[in-house]
């Protein structure tokens, strides 16, 4: 079927890629490129792999099947044309011909089907193998670091490893199962037609095949630039798609549906217009195979025909002479397509091994060890730290909460408040200083164990399109259903649960949107309380609810952080009250601590931030009671 142009040009854009690089492309993952030399190598230390090693012996069979096809195929037309020389020939025996004929069919019948017993068999080998490199690759870029998946689109991402990962069963099946058999199956070929009739016709059919196999190389080259605008046009289409479908809330609230729609369409008809392109070129690089194969034919034909007159050869040598070319024209007509996948298929396998080798801006010293919690102290030692995306961080930030107590970190946007909480989770490493949890430096620690004792409950509580039972076991996948129920009522959260109508089983939908904000908060509430950590992280836990139900979540804070370490940064002063300590950072600095009450009387930044929140919230209420009046 791959003859046919319409069915190529198909699979020849489900099979190209970009190599142009897009606006998100910043370490060029996306355009990632490396020679077929290094994609083998890769493939034989794949392959080579010890959880590899029970498929040799079917490796090594299915490399057997493959070259007994190809000899079956050379020298099935001998069978049929010595059986069409034995019915024309002066001594003509109908038992002969039969056994020929038998012969023949046998052979036709084992070139076709070895094949399909081949791939039967490596189907368990290609999938295993793919499966462990989609698994490597898929865990390495989960451990990568945050920075990282922050400067990356989660389509493309998917896709870089999608690609590659088909790439490795493309290169395996083309090369072993294609390329080199062809080749093979040509030098039976030439061996055959020149010692069982012409050396000529064997000339004809090597040239031929090297004329058809540089013309396919040439024109495939001299597309490419045509493929990369088509992958390209590819990538932005299915990104755009994955961006647009999975902010579809944001899409609704600004009633954008008919403007994504059209930026879909532009980028629809980008795309189309770079396929008829694509499409046009493999039109002509298909009419251009079957001439020079056409071409060929005729000639092993010719050759053979004079011969034949010139009673050198017999009538059925050259119908045997002719099904040889035909044979060889088989694998061929997908030459083209097989040049293309090869080629791409190195790319796509280069770019997954880029993604595989790229190194986390934060990783594990050769001696981190485990955290050792003694009660959960938080110190920050004249910490210093600047994000790339920011002109300013945070510059010689210290303080200390000790194990049990609270502290609040509050101050304008900007400030620096989050950073201190990504520098604690240790998601970026500090330019100086230093931040040590139980008087241990967090660049010493397994980063693993240092998260395990940190429970975090976010502003945007993100929760999987899965069960609530499912969302809270996030938190400590070994918990038992008492729990389960426990951390659900601490965090007031049990009785809405029991009133579902599935209860634990019930879907809270792609990032919880089928749940309230109130009740979005309370379940990473009861995720935190269930993981049972030594220091509780509140990043402005509340600031997203209205006044009611904050009241509400707030007493299910106050609950989880009893008896932990308490670090929580906050916009609403209101939350922050019952601080046992609260510091003021502007512009990267502490520029006021102490308790509430002390700050109130300093009359600094943090009371002229409680009176602006405070008279903001008196206007509000006094014109809900206008309105009511």
């Amino acid at each position: 079927t791959l003859a046919f142009p319409g069915v190529r040009a198909y699979l020849c854009a489900m099979g190209m890629h970009s190599h142009a690089k897009s606006s998100s492309d910043v370490d060029g993952l996306e355009t990632g490129d490396a020679g077929l030399g290094q994609s083998l190598g890769r493939i034989g230390a794949i392959m080579a792999r010890p959880e590899l090693k029970r498929w040799r012996l079917v490796m090594l069979l299915a490399l057997v099947l493959t070259l007994a096809a190809k000899v079956f195929a050379v020298y099935a037309p001998v069978f049929f044309g010595d059986a069409i020389n034995q019915m024309t020939g002066p001594d003509a025996a109908m038992a002969a011909v039969i056994v020929l004929l038998a012969w023949w069919t046998g052979a036709r019948v084992l070139s076709a089907n070895l094949p399909y017993l081949r791939d039967a068999l490596f189907a368990p080998v290609s999938q295993e193998a793919q499966r462990l490199v989609a698994v490597e690759a898929y865990g390495h870029a989960q451990g990568l670091s945050l920075s990282f998946h922050q400067t990356r689109r989660t389509g493309a991402l998917n896709r870089v490893i999608d690609r590659g990962v088909a790439a490795l069963d493309y290169l395996i099946r083309f090369l072993a199962f294609n390329i080199g058999p062809t080749i093979i199956e040509l030098a039976l070929a030439a061996f055959v037609l020149t010692t069982r009739y012409s050396w000529i016709a064997a000339v004809i059919a090597v040239v031929t095949v090297a004329m058809y196999a540089v013309f396919t190389a040439l024109l495939t080259n001299w597309r490419t630039e045509q493929r990369r605008k088509l992958n390209a046009a590819d990538t932005e289409l299915r990104a755009l798609a994955v961006d647009s479908l999975t902010n579809f809330e944001t899409v609704k609230a600004f009633a954008a549906e008919a403007r994504e729609t059209e930026r879909y369409d532009a980028a629809m008809r980008v795309y189309n217009r770079n396929m008829v392109e694509v499409s046009r070129s493999l039109a002509l690089l298909n009419a251009g195979q079957d001439i020079i194969m056409a071409l060929g034919l005729t000639g092993v034909a010719a050759i053979t025909a004079v011969a034949t007159f010139n009673g050198q050869v017999q009538a059925g040598d050259m119908a045997a002479v002719v099904l040889i070319m035909s044979n060889l024209y088989r694998p061929l007509s997908v030459l083209g397509w097989a040049f293309r996948e090869i080629k791409q298929g190195a790319v796509d396998l280069e770019k997954l091994y880029g993604l595989m080798n790229m190194k986390p801006d934060v990783q594990d010293a050769p001696d981190a060890k485990p955290l050792q919690v003694k009660g959960g102290e938080v110190r920050f030692d004249n910490v210093s730290f600047t994000h790339d995306a920011r002109s300013a961080g945070i510059d010689g930030v210290s303080f200390v909460v000790p194990a049990g107590t609270k502290l609040a970190v509050v101050g304008p946007s900007g400030s620096g408040k989050s950073t201190l909480l990504k520098l604690l989770f240790r998601f970026y490493d500090t330019k100086g200083g230093s931040v040590l949890v139980d008087g241990q430096d967090v660049r010493g620690l397994k980063q693993d164990s240092l998260r395990d004792a940190i429970g975090l409950v976010p502003q945007d509580v993100v929760l999987f399109n899965a069960s609530m039972k499912e969302n809270l076991l996030y938190g400590r996948p070994s918990a038992s259903d008492a729990e389960l129920r426990e951390a659900a009522a601490r965090a007031q959260l049990l009785e809405f649960i029991d009133k579902l109508p599935k209860g634990w089983e019930t879907r809270v939908g792609e990032r919880g949107v089928k749940l309230s904000g109130g009740e979005r908060q309370r379940v990473g509430i009861a995720r935190a309380i269930l993981k049972n950590p030594a220091i509780l992280v509140l990043d402005e836990a509340t600031s997203a609810l209205d006044s009611a139900t904050e009241q509400d979540v707030q007493g299910a804070l106050d609950e989880a952080a009893k008896g932990r370490t308490t670090l929580m940064v906050a916009h609403r002063l209101s939350t922050v009250a019952g601080a046992d300590e609260i510091i003021v950072l502007n512009e990267g600095k502490i520029v006021e601590r102490g308790t509430h009450r002390e700050l109130l009387d300093r009359a600094g930044l943090y009371a002229d931030l409680w009176s602006r929140q405070s008279r903001a919230h008196d206007e509000a209420d006094a014109a809900v009671k206008e309105r009511v009046a």
